[in-house]
């Protein structure tokens, strides 16, 4: 059964605006070291869809997973949380 109001989000930079409806969006994350118990960042990019032409890069999205629009793009921009300066 599933659930339809849980869908994944995650905050993350536009990396690159170049494509048409289409953002690169960088999300990093913190985890710990398995040997060495420090912290280290992983980055993953991701490309969601912004119908609008909205974004530009730098700013901060709210991304969330939905349909798959194309091969690789199964996440959409949901909210513009900062503009780049």
């Amino acid at each position: 059964m599933s659930e339809r109001g849980n869908k994944k989000t995650m905050i993350g930079l536009v990396a690159s605006d170049k494509m048409n409806k289409t953002v690169v969006v960088e999300v990093t994350r913190r985890t710990i070291h398995p040997m060495y118990h420090k912290y280290i960042k992983r980055r993953k990019r991701y490309q969601a869809h912004d119908e609008a032409n909205d974004c530009n890069v730098g700013d901060r999205v709210l991304i969330e997973e939905c349909r798959p629009m194309s091969a690789r793009k199964n996440w959409r921009v949901k909210q513009i949380l900062e503009r780049a300066v």
